[in-house]
């Protein structure tokens, strides 16, 4: 305990600040030693109720065990560390409950760890920052078992029940660096679907590391284990896609009634892909086309375009023509939504989190933890989303 320094009229010799702290201390201190207390009598009762008598009490003819005094124990507590909390213990090996073997950290602390973790602090830094708040500094490997608990989780996320509640589907692959240990810089696609609910809910729904990148088979596959889980679209109005070649024809196989939204800003890149940058309004007369009033006002548009653009560049004209009707249809849905359904970019926003995050690790020692990190950043994305309903889509749809 802090000690006041008390001046010779009685008043002490503190300023505002340091009032404020002393009485801040103070009372921390007071309520983790409280804690402490509270702590080391339930466990005293617990022990009691097992051996069925208490202290100075007969024990009962056939004894089955005895006390056995006590042992020590630091524990983290989200108060802080409880240092030395005394823990009875009986000859025989009495197992708490409240206080189950080997545990030294409230669970409440260990999610507090993963958190920071997921937030984007380094394992060897998640130590350091909360070591003023619990205590104690916890080492990289301390931080990392920690984390590795939230394989349970992950598991039960990629094999959940969906809610077959979405109108708009938004199918995408994310491509993702990661710097393995022996120091390369592999390319790992990751397939994922995003759902939009007719009240403006939005969720990322799933999301799969693809062996065999974006082909037919590896969207085939998480399609279809979409479908089986329960997300099997009898509500689904419009599917958003990148429009790659293996999702093309995999989209049919599982959804084969639902319009399919090719990705504008996809296109565009690829339109830019056949120009050179000097003519940059070719990509911009295409732009236009998306903003029209009307599906017939987009299509007078696409014409004006092709006229421009068919004898200059036929590359970047072909390439729109062949997808023209594809790329249309979100001319269908009330127009309030055209500029969220027009495109994949919600997907690509929800993992700049996930890069933001894994740009500080090194490496991935296995796709596990790769796992885990995307898992992380997921969630925390999805709880957010749950109090932001899109309010483009809270209309009747």
């Amino acid at each position: 305990m802090r000690e006041l320094e008390v001046l010779s009229d009685g008043h002490l010799k503190l300023d505002f600040a340091e009032w404020k702290d002393f009485f801040e201390q103070e009372l921390v201190e007071r309520v983790r030693a409280q804690l402490k207390a509270l702590i080391e009598k339930a466990l005293e009762a617990e022990r009691d109720r097992y051996l069925q008598f208490g202290f100075y009490e007969h024990a009962p003819q056939f004894r089955f065990d005895y006390r056995n005094g006590c042992y020590f124990r630091d524990f983290a507590t989200r108060l802080g560390l409880l240092r030395r909390l005394r823990i009875p213990r009986t000859r025989k090996g009495f197992r708490s409950q409240i206080l189950p073997r080997y545990q030294r950290r409230q669970a409440a602390v260990n999610e507090l760890v993963r958190q920071a973790f997921l937030r984007g602090i380094s394992t060897r830094q998640v130590g350091e920052v909360l070591e003023p708040v619990l205590g104690e500094a916890y080492s990289a490997q301390t931080v990392s078992n920690i984390t590795r608990e939230l394989q349970s989780a992950v598991g039960q996320f990629h094999g959940r029940k969906l809610r077959d509640e979405y109108v708009y589907l938004f199918l995408d692959g994310v491509v993702w660096k990661v710097r393995d240990t022996t120091g390369s810089v592999r390319r790992r696609v990751i397939l994922v679907a995003y759902g939009i609910t007719a009240q403006g809910g939005r969720e990322l729904v799933d999301y799969q590391f693809a062996i065999n990148g974006e082909s037919e088979a590896a969207w085939t596959e998480f399609l279809q284990n979409l479908f089986l889980r329960g997300l099997e679209g009898r509500n689904l109005r419009l599917i958003a896609s990148d429009g790659g070649k293996g999702l093309q024809p995999a989209l049919p196989l599982v959804f084969p009634c639902i319009p399919v939204q090719l990705c504008w800003a996809h296109k565009l890149r690829n339109i830019a892909d056949k120009v050179p940058r000097k003519e940059g309004s070719c990509v911009a007369g295409a732009a236009s086309i998306y903003r029209a009033g009307s599906q017939a006002e987009a299509q007078k548009a696409f014409h004006h375009w092709k006229k421009c653009w068919e004898a200059r560049r036929p590359k970047a004209v072909a390439c729109v023509e062949r997808d023209l009707h594809g790329l249309l249809n979100f001319f269908a849905v009330p127009q309030g939504q055209w500029k969220k359904v027009r495109t994949t970019n919600v997907i690509e926003r929800a993992f700049r989190e996930v890069r933001r995050r894994t740009r500080p690790m090194s490496s991935f020692s296995n796709p596990q933890s790769c796992d885990r990190i995307i898992f992380g950043v997921v969630s925390h994305l999805n709880r957010s989303w749950k109090a932001k309903p899109l309010p483009e889509f809270t209309q009747s749809c």
